[in-house]
């Protein structure tokens, strides 16, 4: 297959400017500690029990980034909830962050009315819309984050403002230095994939032009990394309009790992992505080598991608950087724009029908 990934061929199909966000994500991480920084925030310290997220597909990734890169930390269990209805363990010693892009996500909205009928501690981040009318109204803490994107494009606001706001709020130590080194990183980390490199310089455009016509299955830790996964899976299906599908080790040596054996006519189609760290379990490691070995046995393709970084946020970062970078340059080699989603909107306007 001949790849086209050069600037002119990229701009010729990227007509809504999806790499621009790309290349501004570092910015935006920095923009997003000072809005965290500058925040009202209307609730007072207490001995919360449990902290929970609320939110929807590009506005709840940043709630499981969260969740992930805690896993050891937190003393408190951090629960993500895309749904209409809140368990019913949520009460007054619950901090809930109900997180929407444009505030006007229907299940995130019902959400917060149960976390008030609840008297939860609630903190909104919106670009706007229903939810920023309630706070107001109500006198909710709201953080207001920059309008016109993707909801998906707003990682860096979805995630960073939520660790800082724990942070400030003494449920988990301070990050701001490790976000200044994270904010570096993956400066550097730009310059690596930047459309300007060829594809042998390229990381990103190298396993795009791997995946190219193929189901990409990917795999990470469940430790701190599932995050990256689940984030990539729905890049491909977002940016590159094109079907994946993630798993995590150690489970996945307990199910799927026995489904790789049939249909075996298809095998050709797919492909494997190993999402890796050096510092995760040494036995996830093991088991990660021992399974390539079954998979090489199948014939199947393998691809690994290393984390970068000089700390545990930045290392789950560029792993997600890299996989934003690698499901666009999959979209142009697919020739289609990468930003609109006509599906969603479609199902969107459908509901808003009845």
């Amino acid at each position: 297959m001949k790849t086209n990934l050069t600037i002119p061929n990229i701009k010729k199909f990227d007509k809504s400017n999806m790499l621009d966000l790309l290349l501004d994500f570092p910015l935006q991480c920095k923009i997003a500690q000072e809005l965290a920084r500058n925040a009202q925030i209307l609730i007072p310290k207490q001995d919360f029990t449990k902290i929970l997220f609320s939110g929807m597909g590009g506005s709840s990734i940043g709630a499981d980034l969260v969740r992930s890169y805690l896993y050891f930390e937190s003393k408190l269990p951090i629960l993500v909830f895309r749904e209409y209805d809140l368990p019913n363990f949520v009460d007054d010693k619950t901090l809930v962050f109900i997180i929407s892009y444009s505030g006007n996500t229907e299940e995130t909205i019902s959400a917060y009315q149960q976390a008030k009928e609840k008297n939860a501690s609630i903190i909104i981040i919106s670009s706007g819309g229903i939810l920023k009318e309630y706070a107001l109204k109500e006198k909710i803490t709201f953080i207001e984050i920059p309008k016109d994107l993707p909801p998906r494009a707003s990682l860096g606001y979805l995630s960073i403002i939520p660790l800082c706001i724990l942070a400030r709020l003494g449920l988990i130590k301070e990050v701001d230095n490790l976000i200044k080194e994270l904010i570096e990183d993956l400066t550097k980390l730009k310059e690596k994939i930047n459309p300007k490199r060829g594809l042998k310089e390229n990381p990103a455009k190298y396993i795009a032009s791997k995946i190219f016509n193929k189901i990409v299955f990917i795999y990470s830790a469940s430790v701190n990394f599932d995050v990256c996964a689940v984030r990539l899976r729905c890049q491909l299906n977002e940016n590159a309009k094109c079907l994946a599908s993630s798993h995590f080790f150690p489970e996945m040596n307990h199910n799927e790992i026995v489904g790789w054996q049939n249909p075996k006519k298809m095998f050709k189609n797919f492909i494997v992505l190993l999402l890796r760290d050096n510092l995760v379990h040494p036995r996830v490691n093991k088991r990660i080598e021992i399974t390539k070995q079954i998979f090489k046995k199948e014939e199947i393709e393998i691809i690994e991608l290393y984390s970068e970084g000089r700390n545990l946020l930045s290392r789950i970062f560029s792993l997600i950087y890299m996989g934003d970078f690698l499901s666009f340059y999959l979209a142009i080699l697919y020739q289609i724009d990468p930003t609109p989603v006509e599906r969603i909107t479609y199902l969107k306007n459908e509901l808003a029908k009845n």
